[in-house]
């Protein structure tokens, strides 16, 4: 089997391959999902993500079918106007661009990649009710780190603060008090395979939706989050994926561990890559790089030979995407990928 550094979907925990036939014996694969059996494998897969990953008291964890319809459910559920989007890559960008379809007053800001957020000079306008931001931006490899989000939030009080951070949940530690609405999936540090989004909610965010009172929607925050309360979902769900969430959460340490082993990694790789000739970091700022995505620049024409001479060798490196699509390809840190699987890809980068 190949080596995948995709950063996502991404390299799936060997354990899984056990568990997934441990669904099919044991007839999790045709659970009715009204059952008592069912609601109990949720509880413990919600209960799995709030211990190890240590949400607060009061919060709220559901399931999607994907972080981006996390962005429809803040747009329909939690905004009646107006959202305000600060990003710095194509994630960010295409979730304003989603929000105005859904409201046309939604604006935003752009920041530069080697820029941590300006906290203290943008200008969220006071009718902004959710103000949206990518914590880990999987086209660049940038992030917000945590310390920067209390800024935010101390700064902005009044509004509500949506994260995506699909890309280092389950991977890093995140300061849930920071913001009241995180959006991710599991086909990332979650080692996983895609087609279940997680979504975990402040209470101040699910009074907002209260008061706005809308459950008209399909995915009506108001009406998933009453279902979820009893472990149970508003519409058929991924009763395999959550159960594989399940006993990946199980098995998983805490999340200050696992962030440990991935930030010493991310380290590594930074060293790796300043060492490096032919190719380097493309961000050059330490305090905004990714821990969980490590976005390498070269030349266009290296970058396609890279990536052939990578996929001979049983190797599949990350393509480039949106600004840098051709100039650099990108490496998933994340919590499932050994040690052994990245001295190899490091052999390999220093014998090209």
């Amino acid at each position: 089997m190949d080596i995948t550094f995709y950063p996502g979907p991404s390299k799936v925990y060997p354990q899984v391959r056990e568990f997934m036939l441990d669904a099919f014996d044991e007839g999790i694969v045709q659970l009715n999902h009204r059952s008592s059996s069912f609601m109990e494998i949720c509880r413990k897969a919600i209960e799995g993500i709030k211990q190890k990953l240590n949400v607060p008291e009061g919060y709220s964890v559901m399931f999607t079918s994907s972080a981006t319809e996390g962005w429809e459910i803040v747009s329909q559920s939690l905004t009646t106007k107006k959202s305000f989007h600060l990003y710095n890559g194509a994630f960010g960008k295409k979730w304003l661009e989603y929000a105005r379809k859904i409201h046309p007053q939604a604006a935003g800001q752009r920041f530069e990649l080697e820029e941590s957020l300006p906290v203290e000079t943008i200008a969220i306008p006071e009718n902004t009710e959710v103000v949206c931001l990518t914590q880990n931006e999987t086209s660049n490899g940038t992030q917000v780190r945590n310390e920067v989000m209390r800024q935010l939030r101390k700064r902005y009080p009044a509004p509500l603060i949506a994260v995506d951070a699909t890309s280092s949940l389950g991977g890093i530690a995140l300061d849930f008090t920071t913001a009241d609405v995180w959006l991710g999936s599991v086909q990332k540090c979650f080692g996983l395979p895609p087609g279940l989004g997680i979504m975990i909610c402040s209470p101040r965010a699910i009074e907002r939706a209260r008061q706005i009172g809308d459950r008209t929607y399909y995915n009506s925050l108001l009406f998933v989050h009453e279902n979820f309360v009893q472990y149970q979902t508003p519409y058929t769900p991924n009763v395999l994926g959550i159960y594989l969430l399940m006993r990946v959460m199980e098995m998983r340490e805490s999340i200050q561990v696992i962030e440990k082993s991935i930030r010493q990694q991310a380290a590594e790789w930074y060293a790796f890559l300043g060492q490096q000739s032919a190719m380097q970091p493309l961000v050059q700022s330490a305090g905004v790089r990714s821990d969980t995505v490590i976005t390498v620049a070269t030349e266009p024409n290296r970058v396609t030979d890279l990536k052939e001479k990578a996929k001979q060798r049983g190797i599949t490196l990350g393509n480039g995407y949106g600004d840098w699509k051709s100039s650099t390809f990108r490496i998933a840190n994340f919590p499932a990928i050994t040690r052994e699987e990245i001295a190899i890809l490091k052999e390999f980068l220093k014998e090209c």
